[in-house]
């Protein structure tokens, strides 16, 4: 299941603490490394009670720091699909249309997926389905396929 489909009243309360914890140990030197700002992320993610609730402006200035130290087009995915939360769904896509060397992500599902779940947000159905098509001719198992077809019926086409 993706994050936005998780039930966040299942997770072990205990781990997410043992978790943090440890991560907030890792962060007691000077240095701060790409490892050190993916766990920040997904620390915030963790903490938050729902999805709704989840601090959006900080993750998107998380990947910002990320992206200054790994640039990377999936980074970039993610902080697109971070910024489409805060923001709305066409500031998402017009970050997803800013991303260089998209050509990097031709073979990887989850950026026609993303364009897919925003034209959908959108009520463009037709234009989103076509996205999830195009994501589940790429898709790279039967977690990402299944994934990709509950998007697909989304659709009202």
């Amino acid at each position: 299941h993706s994050l936005w489909e998780h039930d966040r009243s299942r997770w072990d309360s205990d781990l997410l603490a043992q978790g943090l914890e440890l991560l907030e140990r890792s962060a007691s030197g000077t240095e701060v490394s790409a490892y050190h700002i993916e766990g920040a992320i997904a620390a915030t993610h963790a903490s938050a009670r729902s999805l709704a609730e989840t601090d959006w402006e900080s993750i998107v200035r998380l990947y910002d720091r990320l992206l200054s130290i790994r640039p990377s087009p999936v980074i970039a995915l993610n902080r697109a699909i971070a910024v489409a939360e805060r923001d709305g769904a066409e500031r998402g896509l017009s970050e997803l249309a800013a991303i260089r060397d998209q050509g990097r992500l031709a073979r990887y599902p989850f950026y026609q997926a993303a364009l897919g779940d925003l034209q959908l947000r959108l009520g463009r159905d037709q234009v989103a389905a076509g996205h999830f098509r195009s994501a589940l001719d790429i898709a790279r198992n039967d977690a990402e396929r299944r994934f990709l077809e509950r998007q697909l019926l989304k659709c009202k086409t």
